[in-house]
């Protein structure tokens, strides 16, 4: 069953120029699940997504992805993201279990802190260029970095990205107990910021992602070594 209302406003964050909403496929939504409510759709997601039962099903089209590589070649800026606004002035964390459906190289599930398009964060869960998945980490100031973490074997992961307006943290867990630490950094993004999930497929026919226990809370972890 979709769960999809149109909305006219995002509250207090400003939402994207006519302009640049036309070239990012940015307009207002409202999707409502037990612990979220996403309020931006980039690129078509609420269109591509499907909620039930409390989890959410997103579908990327094939060839999309979101990357700024430095040389320009791989740029591509397509994929479909499901956004919720954050006063970044306050701590938060963004908590969902991922089961992507791996078709072909670089498939992912995503989390996302998003800013604009050449101003990102995202965590996935990816099948890499040997055929395993992968935690990846990406990091985008007008140019993208690119991370490759640890290999996992489990179909699903649960994935955290927390804040104390201070740090950013990145974890992963297989069993939602214990929290592998993935990558710490300064906070320094703006203070209204837009936290999301997304999924991709750039080599692709299109893939899908399952995203389950989806929790958005204005409080950090305790630790940010051990995620929790």
């Amino acid at each position: 069953m979709r769960m999809l209302l149109p909305v006219a406003a995002f509250a207090a964050f400003a939402v994207a120029s006519p302009a640049q909403a036309q070239e990012l496929g940015d307009r207002p939504v409202r999707i409502t699940l037990p612990g979220i409510g996403f309020t931006r759709s980039l690129n078509g997601a609420a269109d591509n997504a499907v909620s039930s039962g409390g989890a959410l099903t997103l579908r990327s089209d094939a060839k999309r992805d979101n990357f700024r590589d430095p040389d320009g070649k791989l740029s591509n800026n397509t994929a479909p993201v499901l956004l919720a606004g954050v006063d970044n002035r306050r701590p938060f964390t963004l908590t969902a279990r991922l089961t992507p459906q791996f078709n072909a190289t670089y498939d992912a599930g995503t989390l996302y802190v998003w800013v604009r398009d050449d101003l990102w964060l995202k965590l996935a869960m990816e099948r890499d260029e040997r055929g395993k998945t992968r935690i990846v980490s990406v990091r985008t100031d007008g140019t993208s970095d690119d991370n490759n973490h640890d290999v996992v074997t489990a179909k699903s992961v649960m994935m955290k990205i927390s804040s104390d307006t201070k740090t950013v943290g990145l974890y992963y867990s297989i069993d939602g107990r214990s929290w592998q630490l993935v990558r710490l950094f300064k906070n320094g993004y703006p203070d209204k910021i837009w936290l999301g999930i997304s999924t991709q497929s750039p080599l692709g026919k299109g893939t899908t992602t399952k995203f389950e226990a989806l929790s958005l809370t204005q409080k950090s972890i305790a630790d940010f070594r051990l995620g929790q």
